[in-house]
């Protein structure tokens, strides 16, 4: 696996359900990993992999990214891809590596890492078992080339976001909320009144919907 990454290892043989956690602009491979023991009462592997791009604030903690910046939060398509592409050979390796269970892998995913997370999940719905997208937004691109699929139906969708997202605005949750209803998809639309974050009602439903919805 050529990204450095945080893991969360149950005890047991397994295979296990794998949520594969993406953090967002900023942060690093820690910040999702805080979640591990509370996903499926920490009887789930959590791999939480670093973005490559190296994220420097005057004064500031070093930070990592998935791809750089461009006019806001969009990102150069070709880096994006280039993004895209990697985490999903991360998961490859990963599946070489750890006990997975093939047929139980969520992908979760926070600002810049939802975007991905979104990605990877739409343009191979039959491969996940689900798709939590946190306080992020769906890229135009994939909305435009992604066509209405079979599979879609059958692939759980959580969305939360914060009426008070200073980041990433919530008319773009509700802008994929629109676009993820046409594509058919198992939608789950949750807004809470917060900023870019995960509060702990948001927390809450993350878990309860994981249980429900796809690690039962």
């Amino acid at each position: 696996m050529d990204l450095l990454y945080a893991a969360h290892v149950p005890a047991g043989e397994g295979p296990f359900p794998t949520v594969l956690a993406l953090h967002g602009w900023g942060a690093s491979a820690h910040d999702l990993i805080g979640l591990a023991p509370v996903l499926n009462r920490g009887e789930a592997l959590v791999l939480s992999p670093q973005g490559p791009v190296v994220v420097r604030v005057p004064d500031g903690p070093v930070g990592y990214g998935w791809y750089r910046l461009r006019e806001g939060i969009q990102g150069d398509p070709e880096d994006f891809t280039q993004a895209s592409v990697r985490v999903l050979g991360f998961l490859e390796a990963a599946e070489q590596h750890y006990p997975i269970d093939p047929r139980k892998i969520v992908l979760l995913g926070f600002s810049q890492g939802g975007a991905l997370a979104f990605d990877l999940a739409l343009r191979d719905p039959s491969r996940f078992a689900g798709l939590a997208a946190l306080s992020c937004w769906l890229p135009d691109r994939l909305a435009s080339e992604i066509a209405p699929d079979s599979a879609h139906q059958s692939l759980p969708v959580l969305v939360v976001h914060g009426s008070e997202d200073p980041m990433v605005p919530v008319a773009r949750a509700r802008e994929a909320r629109q676009r993820l209803t046409a594509l058919g998809v198992a939608l789950t639309y949750r807004e809470y009144e917060m900023g870019h974050e995960i509060c702990a009602d948001a927390l809450r439903d993350i878990v309860a919907w994981l249980d429900d919805k796809v690690l039962r």
